[in-house]
């Protein structure tokens, strides 16, 4: 499951504590949790938000720089980020034509993702020629209104069984 963490939320100092305490009460693992910051995000407070990432990630969260492509990151910074995966924005995967139009942008990013052990997500796939683009470019992961629209959380247990997904 993913969580959006806004820059308020990041910037909180019992922020850890505050997500293991709703972990005790739901009874989910950390491992189970991604949280998304968007790169711009890491970018505005660099060494206090690295030590948050750290302190998250030794809880066992995953982190993923959501909107990947679209802020002001350094590159020279991001082998220092404890996460776990980029998410390739959706504006990237929207201009993906069925000609393959924007595939090398995509395929850096993918490249950079693996090349640093990482997972990469490809955001807003909609079109099928979308989804057999990022798997020509081994884009490990993709998510957008062609699996699912979003939907309340009663409703995921039975699309689940709906789809036959195994968790």
């Amino acid at each position: 499951m993913s969580m959006n963490i806004s820059s308020k939320q990041f910037l909180q100092p019992d922020l850890t504590e505050k997500l293991t305490g709703i972990l005790r009460e739901t009874g989910l693992s950390a491992d189970s949790i991604a949280l998304e910051i968007t790169e711009s995000m890491i970018m505005e407070n660099l060494d206090s938000t690295v030590k948050t990432m750290e302190k998250l990630r030794a809880t066992g969260f995953h982190i993923h720089i959501d909107d990947f492509g679209t802020g002001y990151s350094s590159l020279s910074y991001l082998h220092r980020f404890p996460v776990t995966a980029l998410k390739i924005d959706r504006t990237f995967i929207s201009k993906l034509s069925a000609s393959g139009d924007n595939r090398e942008i995509i395929m850096s990013i993918v490249s950079l993702a693996k090349n640093l052990n990482l997972n990469v997500i490809a955001e807003g796939v909609e079109l099928s020629h979308q989804l057999s683009n990022i798997r020509e470019m081994n884009c490990g992961y993709g998510q957008g209104f062609l699996f699912s629209e979003p939907m309340e959380s009663m409703a995921i247990d039975q699309w689940i069984k709906a789809k036959n997904i195994r968790i």
